[in-house]
């Protein structure tokens, strides 16, 4: 299925697919997180859902629970690809850096998906260098460059509002949030400045991130900004 990202999409995080039914008619795709699955690959072959996958196999060494080497992780991943429903796979900036992650990228693109080139901060929101050229080097190795940070503060909000404005100006595909309650506004605003990915569980309980939204908070306040950006 594909997953462009042309424009803004919303994705239901989960890490049991079966959630699917639940999500159709708020999100446009599935981030199934296959770090948090049992048995991942034999989840996406008997899949059957109506909504494209954006499989995530988060590194432990970056707020997941694939404990695996890189090389075995990605190579999942890779394989995670290979199925229809699957439209864009996310692989992590530090491995697209390496040999390793430039080819399953390769080979994910190879497959028809779409790459989306993540980095997360735990800890703060870096200086609006750092975060300029964080996103923009995650925009060139990927399709798309996600950036997720914690903001202790507005001012940190503020820097990362205005560095994904900057960005889609330049012409780069882009996904940005701020983690943590100082930051849980711009999962809604981020939209409107350009970033073209949001994620939400279907309940609340559920969440894979400090400071999400579920997934039907989440839509109507994207749709409601969207529509008045003014407001």
């Amino acid at each position: 299925m594909d997953l462009s990202f042309d424009s803004f999409v919303l994705a239901a995080s989960t890490a049991d697919l079966g959630d699917e039914p639940a999500a159709r008619g708020v999100a446009d795709a599935v981030e199934f997180r296959m770090d948090l699955a049992d048995d991942p690959l034999s989840a996406l072959d008997e899949y059957d859902g109506s909504l494209p996958i954006l499989a995530t196999n988060r590194a432990d060494w970056e707020g997941g629970e694939a404990d695996a080497s890189d090389a075995e992780r990605l190579e999942t991943l890779v394989a995670a690809a290979e199925f229809d429903a699957v439209g864009a796979v996310d692989i992590e900036l530090a491995c697209l850096r390496a040999d390793v992650g430039v080819d399953a990228a390769t080979r994910v693109r190879d497959a028809g998906a779409t790459v989306v080139a993540s980095v997360h901060d735990f800890d703060r929101t870096p200086a609006r260098s750092e975060l300029i050229a964080l996103l923009h080097e995650a925009a060139a190795l990927g399709d798309v460059g996600k950036l997720a940070v914690t903001a202790h503060s507005n001012a940190d909000a503020l820097r990362l509002l205005d560095v994904t404005h900057t960005a889609t100006e330049w012409g780069d595909t882009v996904a940005t949030m701020a983690m943590g309650e100082a930051g849980r506004h711009t999962r809604a605003v981020a939209p409107v400045y350009g970033s073209k990915i949001g994620y939400a569980p279907v309940d609340a309980a559920d969440a894979t991130a400090p400071g999400q939204y579920d997934i039907q908070t989440l839509r109507s306040l994207v749709d409601d900004l969207s529509s008045n950006p003014d407001v």
